[in-house]
This record gives structure tokens, sequence and C-alpha cells, in this order.
């Protein structure tokens, strides 16, 4: 019998695999993307010190979204990102897109965040 590999699987392989490339530093850290079927989660992450800098995910009461897992929620939580990086004066980042593809609520993110001020 044939064993399918399951897509989270496959998305995790691709992710790994990018991470042996892609890594954050002090000065221009690592915008990470998770996204669930109910939500989507981003982070700034300084990888030298281990420590996430700034977050945001749909289920931030700031936020108050009915639904987190459409485009609308994801450019949302983008913008939100992008505000509070500014805020900790954070404007260059890496953008690690966590496996999955560029398209959708992921790109959705990354453009939302680009309009307000992150520069990747």
């Amino acid at each position: 019998m044939i064993n399918k590999v399951s897509r989270n699987d496959m998305r995790i392989s691709r992710h790994k695999r990018v991470r042996e490339k892609v890594s954050g530093t002090a000065n221009m850290p690592r915008l990470n993307v998770f996204r669930s079927n109910k939500n989507i989660f981003a982070q700034i992450i300084d990888d030298e010190a281990a420590v996430t800098l700034v977050s945001a995910s749909s289920i931030d009461k700031e936020l108050k979204l009915e639904n987190g897992s459409n485009i609308e929620s994801a450019a949302k939580v983008g913008e939100l990102l992008a505000k509070r990086a500014k805020k900790k004066k954070i404007t260059k980042v890496t953008f690690d897109r966590g496996g999955y593809q560029y398209h959708g609520r992921v790109e959705a993110l990354a453009n939302a965040a680009r309009e307000n001020g992150l520069e990747f």
C-alpha cells in the first residue's frame, strides 16, 4: 500500500530547507508566518539571540476579528505587525513564508506589512 505524505509534512520539509539559508539577525530579523485553518500568526524573530521581537496574530484582542482565516484578516495582521515593528524601530526584515506558497493569505500579510513600512 502506498503511504501518502501529508501536506503539512511536506510544508515542514520545505520550511527546514529554507531555514538552512534564511536566518534573522539583530540588524535584519526574520519575519515568520504560520497559517492554520482558522488563524494566521506572524513574528519578527532575532535568531542569533533566539528572541521574538514583535508578534501579531488574527486572535489579538486589538484587531477584534470574527474570522481569522481570510485574506482581509491576514492583511490586518500584516498592518498591525508593521506598526508594532515601527515602534521597536525595525524597518528591514527577511521574509520567511514558512514553507507555504506565496499566495492568498501569506501574500496579503506580506503586502500589508510592506505598505506599512517594512522592507523585504
